[in-house]
């Protein structure tokens, strides 16, 4: 039992390493191995046409093409590893393995040919500097400068391009006979911020809907559904599995927006945000797979972006700053994995939410500012140029539905940013829109800069699933300043509004799941007498070797 839970902690902890970013890991490792590999291969050629032209030109000469060869082999043999090694630390450098910002984006194919070019700059002042004690033939530097950079760029960019063709290809595709009509939805975190929203809109529009949470902040958010013909509520972990296979039995679709959510929250600790973020992620929608649901939607966040000053779209490259944000582009990362013709991932990356649902949070920037603002008389500006894009939580539900009625062609495997370009604001300016509506109010600046800078464009989603958002920034800060002005919501700083706060008020909580991942999940070999489906096989195996608790996890 020791030995498993020192197990469990030891693939934690490297599963964190990877995630941090900050060392080698063996996607990197695979990355050096090829362009090594590319390089020399480029080398190689490009020795070997330098060859067959000289033994063509001196045909007639006393120098065999045997002779020729041995010189250039000889010279390879030489310079190889001077070469490999400079490219490959100039690769380093130039960000092809780290991603740093000059590598991302729409300066990638710039940042390719700057890299490989100092790389054989590099080299060829190294064979001038060498020449008196061994011949090389300068020609073949710059044929195999422009062969490295063919072969370096073309494995790099081919991807995009290939991905480009792939969605044309896509949508020329008719439907698949397996792709059904979406009637009955499994809403993860159906009792949470966003899921109660969900629930409500969802209902309304016909649905048959299965909540399946914890109800760590309590049922206020969904009790009124309780006597819905459409609405049945499991209360239960999704860490564990047995409660996962329950929920998923006869669902079309499951939308998975249960996590540990934010930064602070995360950091909490971070083992269990890893379990409950990512692990559980994968578990989820393998049973979901197994039971034939054929929708997956997934809460993701643009904070996967991280900081960047370009306006970044789906295509751009990704720089996760926090635990949090990191785990969400894992979790995408395992999720379009499991896509084919009868499962159907969808990623919906949110901007910065705000507004009132029916369970409130303020610890988001736009209703905190708004709450301290009309309680407190002030509020406070960390940095302040920094760039968020903003989106009620009234539009991020109705971007799910959209997503679960969309034809399935279009949303398969597809990643969307949630929000609207006409929202994207830098802090600062949400001054400006509260003193609409709290005149007298007294603002405060902070010197500390926050790393986060991201500003999205969302026309992926407004062209493909005719997204369009009803609710504005100004309206959302009225709707939180009216909400306290009328005696609606009380005190803002009570803990079930503030998911970091209310998890360290509930450390209990914490020791006791740590504690228990010390134990297995014992997972029968049937489910109410039900036998497990075979493409269940392999998710209960993980699941006997994972730790399976979580009780003070938030919807």
């Amino acid at each position: 039992m020791l030995a498993t839970a020192a197990s469990l902690r030891r693939e934690t902890k490297e599963r964190l390493s990877m995630l941090s970013g900050r060392r080698l890991t063996r996607e990197m490792i695979l990355r050096i191995a090829i362009d090594a590999l590319l390089v020399n291969v480029a080398l190689v050629i490009a020795l070997a046409l330098r060859c067959l032209w000289a033994a063509s030109v001196q045909g007639g000469a006393r120098v065999t093409p045997i002779d020729l060869l041995d010189d250039w082999l000889g010279a390879y043999l030489k310079f190889t590893w001077l070469l490999t090694v400079t490219s490959i630390v100039v690769f380093y450098g130039s960000g092809f393995y780290t991603r740093n910002r000059a590598y991302r984006g729409r300066h990638k194919a710039l940042a390719i040919i700057w890299g490989v070019s100092l790389s054989y700059l590099i080299f060829g002042f190294q064979v001038l500097l060498l020449r008196g004690a061994v011949a090389f033939p300068r020609t073949v530097v710059l044929i195999a400068w422009f062969l490295t950079l063919a072969l370096v760029g073309g494995a790099r960019l081919w991807s995009p391009m290939w991905l480009t063709f792939a969605e044309m290809e896509r949508r020329l595709v008719s439907e698949p006979p397996t792709s059904g009509v979406v009637n009955r939805v499994l809403v993860i975190g159906g009792a949470g911020y966003i899921g109660s929203a969900l629930t409500r809109r969802l209902l309304a529009l016909g649905y048959h809907v299965r909540v399946l949470d914890l109800l760590v902040y309590g049922d206020e958010s969904i009790r009124e559904f309780y006597h819905h013909p459409g609405f049945e509520l499991l209360c239960g972990d999704f860490c564990h599995i047995d409660t996962v296979v329950k929920g998923a039995q006869g669902m079309d679709a499951i939308v998975h927006l249960g996590a540990i959510v934010g930064d602070s929250a995360c950091q909490i600790c971070e083992e269990l945000t890893v379990e409950i973020n990512l692990r559980a992620t994968r578990t989820i929608a393998e049973v979901g797979k197994g039971f034939g649901v054929t929708r997956f939607v997934f809460a993701s966040t643009c904070s996967v972006y991280g900081a960047s000053d370009e306006i970044l779209d789906e295509r751009s490259g990704l720089n996760p700053l926090s635990l949090y944000a990191r785990t969400k582009m894992e979790s995408e990362k395992v999720l379009l994995a499991l896509a084919d013709d009868t499962f159907a991932p969808i990623i919906l990356r949110f901007g910065t939410i705000f507004g009132l649902s029916g369970r409130p949070r303020f610890d988001l920037v736009v209703n905190l500012l708004a709450a301290k603002a009309v309680k407190d008389g002030e509020f406070g500006i960390v940095g302040g140029k920094q760039w968020r894009p903003f989106v009620h939580v009234k539009d991020v539900a109705e971007a799910i539905v959209l997503s679960l009625e969309a034809p399935r062609r279009n949303v398969c495997g597809q990643i969307f940013n949630v929000g609207s370009n006409d929202q994207n604001y830098q802090i600062g300016d949400l001054g400006e829109l509260i003193r609409e509506f709290v005149p007298n109010v007294r603002e405060t600046s902070q010197a500390i800069e926050d790393p986060r800078n991201y500003r999205v464009r969302f026309d992926k989603i407004s062209k493909t699933l005719n997204f369009q958002p009803k609710y504005t920034v100004r309206e959302g800060v009225k709707e939180v300043v009216n909400a306290f002005t009328t005696g609606q919501i009380a005190d803002y700083q009570d803990p079930c509004y503030n998911n970091s706060t209310y998890l360290k008020q509930h450390s209990a909580l914490q020791r006791s799941v740590i504690a228990y991942r010390t134990t297995r999940d014992q997972v029968a070999a049937t489910v109410d007498g039900a036998p497990f489906p075979a493409a269940m096989a392999s998710a209960r195996r993980q699941a006997l070797g994972q730790v399976m608790a979580s009780p003070a996890q938030p919807a």
